[in-house]
Protein backbone atom coordinates (compact mmCIF):
# COMPACT_ATOMS: atom_id res chain seq x y z
CA UNK A 1 0.00 0.00 0.00
CA UNK A 2 1.41 3.46 -0.92
CA UNK A 3 1.47 5.95 1.29
CA UNK A 4 -0.19 9.00 -0.42
CA UNK A 5 -0.09 12.56 1.27
CA UNK A 6 -1.80 14.97 -1.20
CA UNK A 7 -5.01 17.69 -1.11
CA UNK A 8 -8.05 17.35 -3.54
CA UNK A 9 -9.41 20.71 -5.29
CA UNK A 10 -8.72 22.78 -7.98
CA UNK A 11 -7.27 25.44 -5.61
CA UNK A 12 -5.00 23.17 -3.51
CA UNK A 13 -1.76 24.26 -5.09
CA UNK A 14 -2.06 27.57 -3.66
CA UNK A 15 -3.04 26.85 0.21
CA UNK A 16 0.82 25.78 0.72
CA UNK A 17 1.93 28.92 -1.48
CA UNK A 18 4.01 31.06 0.67
CA UNK A 19 3.22 34.84 1.07
CA UNK A 20 4.70 37.52 2.49
CA UNK A 21 2.71 38.99 5.74
CA UNK A 22 2.87 42.46 6.67
CA UNK A 23 3.56 41.63 10.73
CA UNK A 24 2.24 40.14 13.76
CA UNK A 25 -1.75 40.97 14.24
CA UNK A 26 -2.39 42.41 10.86
CA UNK A 27 -5.15 40.63 9.06
CA UNK A 28 -7.36 40.61 12.08
CA UNK A 29 -9.45 37.34 13.39
CA UNK A 30 -9.27 34.16 11.94
CA UNK A 31 -12.24 31.93 13.22
CA UNK A 32 -12.10 28.05 13.11
CA UNK A 33 -14.72 25.70 13.88
CA UNK A 34 -14.05 22.60 15.43
CA UNK A 35 -18.17 20.89 15.89
CA UNK A 36 -16.09 18.29 17.89
CA UNK A 37 -15.52 20.73 20.53
CA UNK A 38 -12.17 20.23 22.64
CA UNK A 39 -13.01 19.74 26.39
CA UNK A 40 -9.41 20.34 27.25
CA UNK A 41 -6.12 22.10 26.46
CA UNK A 42 -3.76 19.74 27.85
CA UNK A 43 -3.11 16.99 25.72
CA UNK A 44 -1.62 14.68 28.09
CA UNK A 45 -5.18 14.16 29.69
CA UNK A 46 -6.77 13.48 26.32
CA UNK A 47 -6.03 11.46 23.69
CA UNK A 48 -8.85 13.04 21.53
CA UNK A 49 -7.91 14.25 18.70
CA UNK A 50 -9.91 17.52 18.88
CA UNK A 51 -7.71 18.28 22.21
CA UNK A 52 -4.60 17.69 20.55
CA UNK A 53 -5.23 19.84 17.61
CA UNK A 54 -6.59 22.61 20.06
CA UNK A 55 -3.80 22.43 22.16
CA UNK A 56 -1.19 22.71 19.80
CA UNK A 57 -1.90 26.16 19.05
CA UNK A 58 -0.34 27.26 22.23
CA UNK A 59 1.97 24.14 23.39
CA UNK A 60 4.93 23.30 21.14
CA UNK A 61 7.03 20.02 21.49
CA UNK A 62 10.60 19.87 20.67
CA UNK A 63 9.89 18.70 16.76
CA UNK A 64 7.36 18.72 14.60
CA UNK A 65 6.44 16.08 11.43
CA UNK A 66 6.35 17.49 8.29
CA UNK A 67 3.33 17.17 5.88
CA UNK A 68 5.64 14.66 4.09
CA UNK A 69 6.15 12.91 7.64
CA UNK A 70 9.79 13.65 7.98
CA UNK A 71 11.14 15.88 11.36
CA UNK A 72 11.01 19.55 11.87
CA UNK A 73 12.81 21.30 14.64
CA UNK A 74 10.15 23.22 16.74
CA UNK A 75 11.39 24.01 20.00
CA UNK A 76 14.54 22.20 19.42
CA UNK A 77 17.68 23.38 17.95
CA UNK A 78 18.12 21.04 15.46
CA UNK A 79 17.29 16.85 14.72
CA UNK A 80 19.45 15.38 16.70
CA UNK A 81 21.88 12.28 14.29
CA UNK A 82 24.51 10.16 14.79
CA UNK A 83 26.25 12.86 12.98
CA UNK A 84 25.84 15.46 15.58
CA UNK A 85 26.27 13.71 18.03
CA UNK A 86 22.33 13.65 19.27
CA UNK A 87 21.88 9.85 18.98
CA UNK A 88 24.49 8.13 21.04
CA UNK A 89 26.08 5.59 19.28
CA UNK A 90 24.99 2.91 21.23
CA UNK A 91 21.22 4.08 20.34
CA UNK A 92 20.62 4.14 24.15
CA UNK A 93 19.92 7.65 24.51
CA UNK A 94 19.35 10.79 22.47
CA UNK A 95 20.65 14.52 23.62
CA UNK A 96 18.01 17.55 22.06
CA UNK A 97 19.45 21.03 22.25
CA UNK A 98 16.86 23.61 22.90
CA UNK A 99 17.04 26.95 20.57
CA UNK A 100 18.62 30.19 23.21
CA UNK A 101 15.98 32.83 23.52
CA UNK A 102 12.29 31.07 23.68
CA UNK A 103 9.96 32.59 26.07
CA UNK A 104 7.01 31.28 27.49
CA UNK A 105 3.50 33.61 26.82
CA UNK A 106 4.51 35.12 30.47
CA UNK A 107 7.71 35.99 29.54
CA UNK A 108 9.74 33.11 31.53
CA UNK A 109 12.53 31.49 29.73
CA UNK A 110 12.04 27.61 28.04
CA UNK A 111 14.38 25.24 30.17
CA UNK A 112 15.33 21.83 29.57
CA UNK A 113 13.97 21.84 32.95
CA UNK A 114 10.79 21.77 31.53
CA UNK A 115 11.05 19.08 29.23
CA UNK A 116 12.09 16.71 31.74
CA UNK A 117 9.22 17.91 34.24
CA UNK A 118 7.20 17.03 31.52
CA UNK A 119 8.23 13.72 31.14
CA UNK A 120 7.86 12.60 35.06
CA UNK A 121 4.45 14.65 34.68
CA UNK A 122 3.21 12.04 31.96
CA UNK A 123 4.97 9.38 33.58
CA UNK A 124 3.66 9.16 36.99
CA UNK A 125 2.13 6.14 37.33
CA UNK A 126 -1.06 7.12 39.15
CA UNK A 127 -1.72 10.58 36.97
CA UNK A 128 -3.31 8.46 34.04
CA UNK A 129 -1.57 9.99 31.20
CA UNK A 130 -3.33 9.85 27.73
CA UNK A 131 0.25 9.52 26.16
CA UNK A 132 2.03 7.19 28.23
CA UNK A 133 3.13 4.51 24.91
CA UNK A 134 4.87 7.73 23.54
CA UNK A 135 7.32 7.48 27.16
CA UNK A 136 7.40 3.38 26.49
CA UNK A 137 10.83 2.32 27.10
CA UNK A 138 11.83 5.74 28.34
CA UNK A 139 14.62 5.27 31.41
CA UNK A 140 15.35 8.71 32.73
CA UNK A 141 14.73 12.23 30.99
CA UNK A 142 17.44 14.74 32.69
CA UNK A 143 18.19 18.31 32.34
CA UNK A 144 22.14 18.08 31.84
CA UNK A 145 22.03 22.38 31.42
CA UNK A 146 19.75 25.16 30.65
CA UNK A 147 19.12 24.04 27.16
CA UNK A 148 20.22 20.40 27.30
CA UNK A 149 17.67 17.49 27.76
CA UNK A 150 18.89 14.11 27.81
CA UNK A 151 16.33 10.99 26.81
CA UNK A 152 17.69 7.49 28.21
CA UNK A 153 16.30 4.08 27.14
CA UNK A 154 16.29 0.94 28.61
CA UNK A 155 17.35 -0.84 25.36
CA UNK A 156 18.80 0.76 22.05
CA UNK A 157 16.68 2.51 20.02
CA UNK A 158 16.53 2.43 16.37
CA UNK A 159 14.15 5.66 15.76
CA UNK A 160 14.37 7.64 18.92
CA UNK A 161 11.58 10.15 18.17
CA UNK A 162 8.71 9.79 19.88
CA UNK A 163 8.36 11.56 23.03
CA UNK A 164 8.30 15.31 22.65
CA UNK A 165 7.99 15.03 18.81
CA UNK A 166 4.62 16.04 17.62
CA UNK A 167 1.73 17.57 18.75
CA UNK A 168 0.81 14.74 21.36
CA UNK A 169 3.37 15.73 23.63
CA UNK A 170 4.23 19.31 23.83
CA UNK A 171 6.10 20.49 27.03
CA UNK A 172 4.36 22.08 29.40
CA UNK A 173 6.05 25.12 31.93
CA UNK A 174 7.28 23.52 35.44
CA UNK A 175 5.98 26.38 37.06
CA UNK A 176 2.18 26.42 35.93
CA UNK A 177 2.15 22.50 36.48
CA UNK A 178 4.30 21.48 39.30
CA UNK A 179 1.44 20.94 41.73
CA UNK A 180 -0.46 18.73 39.15
CA UNK A 181 1.33 15.65 39.33
CA UNK A 182 -0.01 12.24 39.40
CA UNK A 183 -3.58 11.81 41.01
CA UNK A 184 -3.85 16.02 40.92
CA UNK A 185 -3.39 16.12 37.11
CA UNK A 186 -6.90 16.65 36.18
CA UNK A 187 -7.94 18.43 39.19
CA UNK A 188 -6.12 21.75 37.83
CA UNK A 189 -8.51 23.03 36.16
CA UNK A 190 -6.83 26.29 35.08
CA UNK A 191 -3.64 24.46 34.15
CA UNK A 192 -5.43 22.50 31.82
CA UNK A 193 -7.99 24.68 30.42
CA UNK A 194 -4.91 27.72 29.93
CA UNK A 195 -1.64 26.64 29.86
CA UNK A 196 0.95 28.66 29.32
CA UNK A 197 2.57 27.85 25.81
CA UNK A 198 5.38 28.85 23.44
CA UNK A 199 3.56 28.47 20.50
CA UNK A 200 1.82 31.50 18.24
CA UNK A 201 -1.21 31.71 20.42
CA UNK A 202 -2.02 31.99 23.73
CA UNK A 203 -5.35 31.10 25.41
CA UNK A 204 -7.07 34.01 26.82
CA UNK A 205 -11.02 32.39 27.80
CA UNK A 206 -11.72 28.58 27.12
CA UNK A 207 -15.31 27.64 28.05
CA UNK A 208 -15.32 23.47 28.00
CA UNK A 209 -17.03 21.66 25.40
CA UNK A 210 -18.09 25.49 23.42
CA UNK A 211 -14.94 28.24 22.57
CA UNK A 212 -11.74 28.87 23.25
CA UNK A 213 -9.99 32.18 22.21
CA UNK A 214 -6.76 33.48 21.33
CA UNK A 215 -4.32 35.87 21.00
CA UNK A 216 -1.24 36.72 19.35
CA UNK A 217 1.33 35.48 21.86
CA UNK A 218 3.84 38.79 22.58
CA UNK A 219 6.82 36.42 23.38
CA UNK A 220 6.40 34.57 20.12
CA UNK A 221 9.98 34.08 18.93
CA UNK A 222 8.86 35.18 14.95
CA UNK A 223 8.27 39.03 15.37
CA UNK A 224 6.40 38.74 12.21
CA UNK A 225 4.17 35.98 13.05
CA UNK A 226 1.32 34.97 13.80
CA UNK A 227 -0.25 37.85 11.32
CA UNK A 228 -3.58 37.30 12.58
CA UNK A 229 -4.26 38.91 16.85
CA UNK A 230 -7.51 36.37 17.31
CA UNK A 231 -7.73 33.15 16.71
CA UNK A 232 -10.90 31.47 17.95
CA UNK A 233 -12.22 28.16 17.94
CA UNK A 234 -16.14 27.46 17.84
CA UNK A 235 -17.36 23.61 18.88
CA UNK A 236 -20.69 22.25 18.01
CA UNK A 237 -22.97 21.42 15.38
CA UNK A 238 -21.89 18.73 12.88
CA UNK A 239 -19.56 18.28 10.09
CA UNK A 240 -22.11 19.19 7.45
CA UNK A 241 -22.86 22.48 9.02
CA UNK A 242 -19.32 22.97 10.07
CA UNK A 243 -18.24 22.34 6.08
CA UNK A 244 -21.49 25.17 5.64
CA UNK A 245 -19.87 27.80 7.19
CA UNK A 246 -16.85 27.39 5.34
CA UNK A 247 -17.94 26.78 1.62
CA UNK A 248 -21.86 28.23 1.55
CA UNK A 249 -21.60 30.96 4.32
CA UNK A 250 -18.16 32.31 4.47
CA UNK A 251 -18.95 32.53 8.18
CA UNK A 252 -15.49 30.56 9.14
CA UNK A 253 -12.40 30.53 7.67
CA UNK A 254 -11.54 26.93 8.54
CA UNK A 255 -13.60 23.92 9.32
CA UNK A 256 -12.03 20.60 11.24
CA UNK A 257 -13.30 17.09 10.25
CA UNK A 258 -15.65 17.87 7.49
CA UNK A 259 -16.40 14.07 7.31
CA UNK A 260 -19.31 13.97 4.64
CA UNK A 261 -20.32 11.94 1.79
CA UNK A 262 -18.66 12.74 -1.73
CA UNK A 263 -21.72 14.15 -3.20
CA UNK A 264 -22.36 16.08 0.03
CA UNK A 265 -19.38 17.51 0.06
CA UNK A 266 -19.16 18.55 -3.68
CA UNK A 267 -22.67 20.30 -3.83
CA UNK A 268 -20.98 22.68 -0.72
CA UNK A 269 -17.82 23.40 -2.49
CA UNK A 270 -20.18 24.56 -5.94
CA UNK A 271 -20.39 27.39 -4.09
CA UNK A 272 -16.61 28.60 -4.72
CA UNK A 273 -15.79 29.98 -1.30
CA UNK A 274 -13.60 27.63 -0.54
CA UNK A 275 -12.68 23.63 -0.84
CA UNK A 276 -12.47 20.63 0.78
CA UNK A 277 -8.70 19.79 1.36
CA UNK A 278 -7.51 15.51 2.02
CA UNK A 279 -4.13 14.35 3.53
CA UNK A 280 -3.68 10.80 3.67
CA UNK A 281 -1.10 9.58 6.52
CA UNK A 282 -2.03 6.54 9.13
CA UNK A 283 -6.60 7.65 10.15
CA UNK A 284 -8.29 4.58 10.11
CA UNK A 285 -11.88 3.85 10.58
CA UNK A 286 -12.45 0.85 12.62
CA UNK A 287 -14.99 -0.78 14.84
CA UNK A 288 -13.59 -1.64 18.77
CA UNK A 289 -14.40 -4.91 20.42
CA UNK A 290 -15.03 -4.65 24.29
CA UNK A 291 -13.46 -7.30 25.85
CA UNK A 292 -15.10 -6.75 29.33
CA UNK A 293 -18.61 -6.75 30.51
CA UNK A 294 -19.83 -3.13 30.01
CA UNK A 295 -23.30 -4.10 31.51
CA UNK A 296 -24.83 -1.76 33.53
CA UNK A 297 -25.93 -4.43 36.19
CA UNK A 298 -21.95 -4.50 37.67
CA UNK A 299 -21.11 -1.55 40.23
CA UNK A 300 -19.70 1.45 39.16
CA UNK A 301 -16.07 1.07 38.86
CA UNK A 302 -16.21 -2.64 37.65
CA UNK A 303 -18.35 -1.99 34.10
CA UNK A 304 -15.56 -2.44 31.34
CA UNK A 305 -12.83 -3.78 33.82
CA UNK A 306 -10.60 -7.13 33.62
CA UNK A 307 -12.48 -8.02 36.56
CA UNK A 308 -15.83 -8.73 34.43
CA UNK A 309 -14.68 -10.66 30.88
CA UNK A 310 -17.30 -10.45 28.34
CA UNK A 311 -20.08 -12.56 28.21
CA UNK A 312 -19.91 -13.10 24.30
CA UNK A 313 -17.32 -11.10 23.01
CA UNK A 314 -14.77 -13.19 24.68
CA UNK A 315 -16.07 -15.70 22.19
CA UNK A 316 -13.31 -15.01 19.16
CA UNK A 317 -15.44 -16.82 16.54
CA UNK A 318 -18.00 -13.99 17.24
CA UNK A 319 -15.66 -11.40 17.20
CA UNK A 320 -14.66 -12.79 13.60
CA UNK A 321 -18.18 -13.27 12.80
CA UNK A 322 -18.83 -9.58 13.25
CA UNK A 323 -15.82 -8.75 10.92
CA UNK A 324 -16.64 -11.17 8.03
CA UNK A 325 -20.62 -9.58 7.65
CA UNK A 326 -19.27 -6.26 6.85
CA UNK A 327 -19.06 -4.95 2.96
CA UNK A 328 -16.37 -2.44 3.56
CA UNK A 329 -16.20 -1.38 0.24
CA UNK A 330 -19.82 0.01 0.06
CA UNK A 331 -19.11 1.63 3.48
CA UNK A 332 -15.74 3.52 1.80
CA UNK A 333 -17.98 4.18 -1.89
CA UNK A 334 -20.71 5.72 0.43
CA UNK A 335 -19.03 7.51 2.75
CA UNK A 336 -16.02 8.94 1.59
CA UNK A 337 -15.45 8.37 -1.66
CA UNK A 338 -11.91 8.85 -3.37
CA UNK A 339 -10.79 10.23 0.09
CA UNK A 340 -10.90 6.74 1.44
CA UNK A 341 -9.85 2.59 0.98
CA UNK A 342 -11.30 -0.33 2.34
CA UNK A 343 -8.69 -1.37 4.87
CA UNK A 344 -8.14 -4.42 6.76
CA UNK A 345 -5.36 -2.88 8.98
CA UNK A 346 -5.35 -0.55 11.92
CA UNK A 347 -1.96 0.31 10.84
CA UNK A 348 -1.87 1.15 6.32
CA UNK A 349 1.12 3.06 6.49
CA UNK A 350 4.36 3.25 5.76
CA UNK A 351 4.22 0.67 3.47
CA UNK A 352 7.14 -1.46 4.98
CA UNK A 353 4.46 -1.39 8.33
CA UNK A 354 1.24 -2.35 6.02
CA UNK A 355 0.36 -6.24 6.50
CA UNK A 356 -0.51 -7.75 3.06
CA UNK A 357 -3.58 -8.84 5.22
CA UNK A 358 -6.86 -8.56 2.75
CA UNK A 359 -8.87 -11.46 4.48
CA UNK A 360 -11.54 -9.01 5.71
CA UNK A 361 -11.94 -7.50 2.11
CA UNK A 362 -14.79 -9.66 0.77
CA UNK A 363 -18.06 -9.83 2.65
CA UNK A 364 -19.17 -13.62 3.73
CA UNK A 365 -22.47 -13.18 4.88
CA UNK A 366 -23.00 -17.18 4.61
CA UNK A 367 -19.42 -17.89 5.81
CA UNK A 368 -20.26 -16.04 9.49
CA UNK A 369 -23.42 -18.20 9.81
CA UNK A 370 -21.73 -20.94 9.59
CA UNK A 371 -19.10 -20.15 12.08
CA UNK A 372 -21.75 -18.88 13.93
CA UNK A 373 -23.21 -22.08 13.93
CA UNK A 374 -20.07 -24.02 14.91
CA UNK A 375 -19.58 -22.11 17.70
CA UNK A 376 -23.16 -22.92 18.92
CA UNK A 377 -24.74 -19.78 18.35
CA UNK A 378 -28.02 -20.84 17.33
CA UNK A 379 -30.78 -18.96 15.30
CA UNK A 380 -33.93 -18.11 18.51
CA UNK A 381 -37.59 -18.23 17.16
CA UNK A 382 -37.01 -14.57 16.02
CA UNK A 383 -33.95 -15.28 13.90
CA UNK A 384 -31.48 -14.02 16.74
CA UNK A 385 -29.09 -16.21 17.64
CA UNK A 386 -28.91 -17.96 21.18
CA UNK A 387 -26.12 -20.02 23.21
CA UNK A 388 -26.63 -21.20 27.06
CA UNK A 389 -30.03 -19.06 27.11
CA UNK A 390 -28.14 -15.83 26.18
CA UNK A 391 -29.11 -13.84 23.35
CA UNK A 392 -26.57 -12.49 20.82
CA UNK A 393 -27.62 -8.98 21.41
CA UNK A 394 -25.03 -5.65 21.12
CA UNK A 395 -24.60 -2.16 21.56
CA UNK A 396 -23.14 -0.43 19.39
CA UNK A 397 -22.22 3.32 19.84
CA UNK A 398 -19.96 6.20 17.86
CA UNK A 399 -20.10 10.06 17.90
CA UNK A 400 -22.62 11.61 16.22
CA UNK A 401 -21.17 12.29 12.33
CA UNK A 402 -23.60 11.70 9.30
CA UNK A 403 -21.10 9.31 7.86
CA UNK A 404 -20.84 7.25 11.31
CA UNK A 405 -24.82 7.07 11.33
CA UNK A 406 -25.01 4.92 8.00
CA UNK A 407 -22.28 3.13 8.78
CA UNK A 408 -23.93 2.10 12.07
CA UNK A 409 -27.12 1.82 10.28
CA UNK A 410 -25.97 -0.48 7.62
CA UNK A 411 -23.64 -2.41 9.98
CA UNK A 412 -26.59 -2.98 12.05
CA UNK A 413 -28.43 -4.57 9.00
CA UNK A 414 -25.63 -7.01 7.84
CA UNK A 415 -25.37 -8.34 11.81
CA UNK A 416 -28.95 -8.39 11.60
CA UNK A 417 -28.18 -10.22 8.15
CA UNK A 418 -26.17 -13.13 10.69
CA UNK A 419 -28.75 -13.20 13.99
CA UNK A 420 -27.53 -10.37 16.18
CA UNK A 421 -29.66 -7.86 17.35
CA UNK A 422 -27.74 -4.63 17.45
CA UNK A 423 -28.89 -1.44 19.77
CA UNK A 424 -27.34 1.83 18.13
CA UNK A 425 -26.06 4.81 20.39
CA UNK A 426 -24.86 7.57 19.55
CA UNK A 427 -22.73 10.11 21.64
CA UNK A 428 -21.82 14.32 21.15
CA UNK A 429 -18.78 14.44 19.98
CA UNK A 430 -17.33 16.75 22.69
CA UNK A 431 -18.82 13.76 25.35
CA UNK A 432 -17.51 10.92 23.58
CA UNK A 433 -13.88 11.99 22.86
CA UNK A 434 -13.95 14.33 25.83
CA UNK A 435 -12.37 12.29 28.26
CA UNK A 436 -14.05 13.57 31.61
CA UNK A 437 -13.28 10.72 33.83
CA UNK A 438 -16.76 10.93 35.02
CA UNK A 439 -18.69 11.03 32.34
CA UNK A 440 -20.23 7.20 31.57
CA UNK A 441 -19.93 7.93 27.75
CA UNK A 442 -16.39 8.44 26.91
CA UNK A 443 -14.92 5.98 23.99
CA UNK A 444 -12.20 5.38 26.89
CA UNK A 445 -14.89 4.26 29.31
CA UNK A 446 -16.52 2.19 26.86
CA UNK A 447 -19.87 1.47 28.82
CA UNK A 448 -21.35 -0.62 25.20
CA UNK A 449 -20.32 -3.84 23.63
CA UNK A 450 -18.79 -2.47 20.57
CA UNK A 451 -17.88 0.81 19.55
CA UNK A 452 -16.10 2.76 16.08
CA UNK A 453 -14.10 6.00 15.85
CA UNK A 454 -10.73 6.63 14.08
CA UNK A 455 -7.15 8.17 15.55
CA UNK A 456 -3.67 8.14 14.01
CA UNK A 457 -0.20 8.32 15.08
CA UNK A 458 2.09 10.80 14.15
CA UNK A 459 4.74 10.32 11.69
CA UNK A 460 6.28 7.70 10.08
CA UNK A 461 6.71 4.93 13.03
CA UNK A 462 3.87 2.93 14.19
CA UNK A 463 6.03 1.27 17.30
CA UNK A 464 4.09 3.81 20.04
CA UNK A 465 0.67 3.66 18.10
CA UNK A 466 0.27 -0.33 18.73
CA UNK A 467 2.64 0.13 22.18
CA UNK A 468 -1.09 1.94 23.14
CA UNK A 469 -2.68 -1.76 22.96
CA UNK A 470 -0.68 -3.51 25.92
CA UNK A 471 -2.42 -4.74 28.88
CA UNK A 472 -0.80 -1.89 31.06
CA UNK A 473 -2.87 0.83 28.96
CA UNK A 474 -5.84 -0.55 29.38
CA UNK A 475 -8.73 2.32 30.93
CA UNK A 476 -10.13 1.94 34.63
CA UNK A 477 -10.34 3.62 37.68
CA UNK A 478 -6.44 3.42 38.60
CA UNK A 479 -5.67 5.41 35.80
CA UNK A 480 -8.40 8.01 35.37
CA UNK A 481 -10.00 5.74 32.53
CA UNK A 482 -7.16 7.39 30.52
CA UNK A 483 -5.93 4.58 29.12
CA UNK A 484 -5.46 3.61 25.69
CA UNK A 485 -6.46 0.60 24.89
CA UNK A 486 -9.90 0.58 24.60
CA UNK A 487 -10.63 -2.78 23.20
CA UNK A 488 -9.32 -4.19 26.51
CA UNK A 489 -7.06 -6.45 24.39
CA UNK A 490 -4.20 -7.99 26.52
CA UNK A 491 -2.14 -10.91 25.39
CA UNK A 492 1.25 -11.62 27.44
CA UNK A 493 2.61 -12.29 24.07
CA UNK A 494 1.76 -9.52 22.25
CA UNK A 495 2.99 -7.26 25.46
CA UNK A 496 6.69 -9.83 24.88
CA UNK A 497 6.48 -8.34 20.80
CA UNK A 498 6.43 -4.85 21.96
CA UNK A 499 9.41 -5.25 24.41
CA UNK A 500 11.35 -6.75 21.72
CA UNK A 501 10.64 -4.28 19.19
CA UNK A 502 12.17 -1.49 21.06
CA UNK A 503 15.19 -3.41 20.48
CA UNK A 504 15.32 -4.24 16.73
CA UNK A 505 17.43 -1.71 15.11
CA UNK A 506 17.27 -3.08 11.38
CA UNK A 507 14.15 -1.38 9.55
CA UNK A 508 13.37 -4.13 7.63
CA UNK A 509 12.84 -6.42 10.91
CA UNK A 510 11.08 -3.43 12.11
CA UNK A 511 8.69 -3.13 9.60
CA UNK A 512 7.96 -6.87 9.72
CA UNK A 513 7.38 -7.11 13.60
CA UNK A 514 5.15 -4.00 13.25
CA UNK A 515 3.33 -6.48 10.54
CA UNK A 516 3.19 -9.16 12.99
CA UNK A 517 1.75 -7.28 15.53
CA UNK A 518 -0.95 -5.54 13.67
CA UNK A 519 -2.12 -8.96 12.64
CA UNK A 520 -2.80 -10.14 16.30
CA UNK A 521 -4.91 -7.13 16.40
CA UNK A 522 -7.11 -7.79 13.75
CA UNK A 523 -7.30 -10.40 11.70
CA UNK A 524 -5.67 -13.04 14.68
CA UNK A 525 -8.10 -11.82 17.34
CA UNK A 526 -10.55 -9.03 15.49
CA UNK A 527 -10.19 -7.33 18.83
CA UNK A 528 -9.80 -3.92 16.79
CA UNK A 529 -12.13 -4.42 13.74
CA UNK A 530 -10.97 -2.08 11.15
CA UNK A 531 -13.49 -0.55 7.96
CA UNK A 532 -12.26 2.27 5.88
CA UNK A 533 -8.21 3.99 5.71
CA UNK A 534 -9.55 7.05 5.73
CA UNK A 535 -7.71 10.71 4.65
CA UNK A 536 -7.73 13.38 6.74
CA UNK A 537 -10.46 15.87 5.68
CA UNK A 538 -10.95 19.42 6.37
CA UNK A 539 -12.66 22.68 4.72
CA UNK A 540 -10.88 25.75 4.01
CA UNK A 541 -11.91 29.17 2.74
CA UNK A 542 -10.49 30.62 -0.75
CA UNK A 543 -9.18 33.78 1.49
CA UNK A 544 -7.15 31.82 4.08
CA UNK A 545 -3.19 31.16 3.15
CA UNK A 546 -0.67 29.26 4.09
CA UNK A 547 -2.42 26.13 4.98
CA UNK A 548 -0.12 23.27 5.04
CA UNK A 549 -2.65 20.13 5.70
CA UNK A 550 -0.81 17.07 7.83
CA UNK A 551 -2.13 14.00 8.58
CA UNK A 552 1.12 13.12 10.56
CA UNK A 553 0.78 15.47 13.31
CA UNK A 554 -1.98 18.35 14.26
CA UNK A 555 -3.76 19.88 11.27
CA UNK A 556 -2.80 23.75 12.44
CA UNK A 557 0.51 22.50 13.07
CA UNK A 558 1.68 25.63 11.00
CA UNK A 559 -0.81 28.06 12.43
CA UNK A 560 1.92 30.86 12.49
CA UNK A 561 2.07 30.71 8.84
CA UNK A 562 -1.55 31.36 7.94
CA UNK A 563 -2.43 34.44 6.73
CA UNK A 564 -5.11 36.29 4.84
CA UNK A 565 -5.63 36.39 1.44
CA UNK A 566 -7.94 39.60 -0.40
CA UNK A 567 -10.14 38.62 -3.10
Amino acid sequence: MQVRCWMLGAAAAALAAPAAMAGRGSDGQVNVIMWQAPSTMNPYLSPGTKDIIASSIALEPLASFTPQGGLAPRLAAEIPSRENGGIAPDLRSVTWKLKPGIRWADGSPLTAEDVAFTAAYCMDPSGGCAQLAKFEGVESVEALDALTVRIRFATPRSDPFSAFVGAQTPVLQKAQFRDCIGEKAPTCTQQNFNPVGTGPFKVVAFRTNDSITFEANPEYRASDQPAFAKLLIKGGGDAAAAARAVLETGEFDYAWNTQLAPDVMAGMEAAGKGQNVVAFGSLVERIHVNLTDPSPDLPEGERSTAKHPHPILQDANVRKALSMAIDRQLLTELGYGPAGQPSCNLVPAPDAWASDNTDCMAQDVEGAKRLLDEAGWLPGPDGIREKDGRRLKLLFQSSVNAVRQDFQALIKQWWSDIGVETELKVVEPSVFFGGDAGSPDTFQKFHADVEMYANNFEGNNPEPYLARQTCDKIPGPENQWQGENTSRYCDPEFDRLIGEMTQIVDPAARGAMGKRLNEMLTRDSNAIIPLVYRGTTSAVSNRLGGVQMNAWDSELWNVADWHRIEP
